[in-house]
């Protein structure tokens, strides 16, 4: 679908600028915190609501199957609705959702409100992100799209864990909703007093309900694989095997009925004409699986393994935060004052991410937090350089129509790389937990001198304790099998950081080479563009040429505009205005050739 949002720039005083800038971020860290909300309190709501874990699962899988379904409605509804107020609206129902969730422990009412959270958050980062995109000039975005990701990407990744694991060994998991109340009152609050850009006149389009409900239907089904495919050994289940076959069949009919919709569906095709866009959506998923991947192995690792508290598990990400906030700064400075073009910082950030991930694969059972900082502030210093690029080559190119719809399916990639990231790094720590104990057990003998010696030195201590020998016994066969599945833990463990930095030296080579056919092909059809032209311009038997006016066509590309020829007059008029600068540049070459 194309978004026709434009956007008027404002011209009001720096401060009110600042006042929406400073909106928008709060206003996105009411979704960091609501977003990561599950990953320290499980356990804690499960014992609260007394659910069952299949019962559970339902608050991850409404929460993001809705946020996923928001990425691909909010540019419809930017297109109706003033973004500004649509944000507003969108932080006002986050708030109220996680005020009645903090105050209820029905299962069915809280499924109800992670929903209402989900599409609330999908709504404020396609949204903000756009505003502040259409609001100001390109030349200011490096800066501005660095103080957006502090709250979208940075808090879920390093703030908000922190948060909730000091506010669920201090309190209860019903004051992590709690304290995202003030924040979005703080942020509406901001938003009111900010003088916000208005929205143009733009032409308006009917819903695709049918693609909406195709896609819906695919990302449902999808989101609950993903999340909970490695708890029923994926396809073992055949709850699962029934959901997978019928997400893709519902994604693939989507596409179908948006190709045969000839630019009048939910999907945009006229984003993959920029062909950084194309890219930056290819990488999005890589990117995805080696964000979510890393924030979901360093704390169950430090739970699971090294019995950190939620604090100490929390607290352990928080100093990434800063090296992630300085590294989106100095690559801001570097793009914005240095005009240094984003490809070039993504081979750093790349590079800096799976050197941390090899660092971490080092980690044992007797590792602690000043073991694996060093690893942690490097993992946030190349997650920043990343991060900022992929931005900004992603949505650079973008004009206002659709603008809106990129964010959207750009955040769609990212979040289903992540969730297919964490399924994979979950179901490889699982298999190899079970081999790890096969293959350790099997030289763990009873006869071997080694295990008797430890057998007979821990019976010992127990028995030195006051335990009878005969219970001493069996208690130090037990200490034994569990030092034996935390041992194969840790080697799982271990498996899975090494699998995240090995992500990015098979993934590398494939998208360069990606980046390299995208540009071969942007050339071919640049030569078409051109020769086709040079063909119109020639003079025709029985036609005389043009005057002499020195007036060169402009015939590029006439089917395909043909196929997607504009509804009405307002958009026509749009469609030329976005083309103007094309025309110009290759009517420049001509003339000069």
């Amino acid at each position: 679908m194309t978004t026709t949002v434009a956007i008027a720039p404002s011209r009001g005083r720096s401060e009110t600028g600042a006042l929406l800038v400073a909106g928008i971020v709060l206003a996105t860290l009411t979704e960091a915190i609501a977003s990561t909300v599950l990953s320290l309190g499980r356990g804690d709501i499960i014992g609260d609501t007394y659910a069952t874990p299949d019962e559970f699962a339902w608050l991850d899988v409404g929460y993001t199957a809705l946020k996923l379904i928001g990425f691909m409605a909010v540019p419809w509804l930017m297109s109706r609705i003033n973004p500004l107020g649509l944000i507003i609206a969108s932080t006002l129902a986050m708030g109220a959702a996680c005020g009645i969730a903090a105050v209820t422990f029905r299962l069915d009412l809280l499924v109800a409100l992670r929903m209402v959270q989900g599409f609330s958050g999908a709504t404020l980062l396609v949204s903000g992100q756009a505003v502040i995109f259409l609001a100001y000039p390109r030349s200011r975005q490096p800066i501005l799209q660095a103080l957006f990701a502090m709250g979208s990407v940075v808090a879920p990744a390093t703030i908000a864990p922190a948060l909730q694991g000091w506010l669920l060994d201090s309190q209860s998991w019903t004051w992590i909703f709690f304290s995202i109340i003030p924040v979005a009152l703080a942020a509406v609050g901001l938003l009111l007093m900010a003088d916000g850009p208005m929205p143009a006149g733009t032409a308006r389009r009917p819903f695709d309900w049918i693609g909406f409900s195709l896609i819906s239907v695919a990302l449902f089904c999808l989101t609950y694989v993903f999340s909970q495919g490695s708890r029923w050994d994926w396809f073992e289940e055949p709850r699962i095997l029934w959901l997978t076959v019928i997400g893709v069949a519902a994604l693939l009919t989507f596409l179908g009925q948006q190709l045969l919709a000839k630019g009048q569906g939910l999907l945009d095709f006229t984003l993959f004409r920029s062909d950084d866009f194309l890219f930056a959506f290819i990488v999005s998923f890589v990117a995805g699986a080696a964000l979510f991947g890393s924030a979901f192995l360093i704390p169950s690792f430090a739970v699971s393994v090294l019995a950190f508290t939620p604090t100490d598990a929390g607290q352990l990400l928080l100093p990434s935060g800063a090296l992630f906030v300085g590294a989106l700064l100095i690559a801001a400075f570097l793009m914005q004052v240095r005009r240094v073009p984003p490809f070039a910082t993504v081979p750093f950030g790349i590079l800096m991410i799976m050197v941390a991930m090899w660092m971490l694969s080092g980690s044992t059972s007797e590792s602690g937090a000043d073991d694996m900082m060093a690893a942690i502030l490097l993992r946030g210093f190349g997650l920043g350089f990343l991060f900022l690029s992929i931005t900004l080559i992603a949505f650079s190119n973008l004009d206002s129509r659709n603008l809106a719809s990129g964010i959207g399916l750009f955040n769609t990639g990212r979040q289903l790389g992540g969730l297919a990231g964490v399924a994979a790094l979950q179901t490889l720590i699982d298999h190899n937990v079970a081999g790890n104990v096969a293959v350790l057990g099997a030289n763990v003998t009873a006869g071997g001198h080694a295990v008797i010696d430890r057998l007979t030195a821990t019976a010992a201590m127990l028995a030195a304790k006051g335990m009878d020998a005969a219970a001493a016994g069996r208690a130090a066969t037990s200490l034994l099998g569990r030092a034996v599945t935390g041992q194969s833990t840790v080697i799982a463990f271990d498996t899975a950081f090494n699998a995240v930095a090995l992500l990015f030296v098979f993934a590398a080579p494939v998208l360069v080479a990606i980046k390299i056919g995208i540009a071969r092909y942007a050339k071919v059809r640049a030569a078409r563009l051109l020769d086709a032209q040079g063909r119109s311009h020639e003079p025709q038997s029985g036609v005389e040429p043009d005057g002499g006016s020195g007036v060169i066509p402009f015939f590029a590309e006439v089917s395909e505009r043909a196929e997607n020829r504009p509804q009405n007059d307002d958009q026509a008029q749009g469609e030329e205005r976005s083309d103007d600068s094309d025309n110009n540049d290759v009517a420049v070459a001509l003339s000069v050739g």
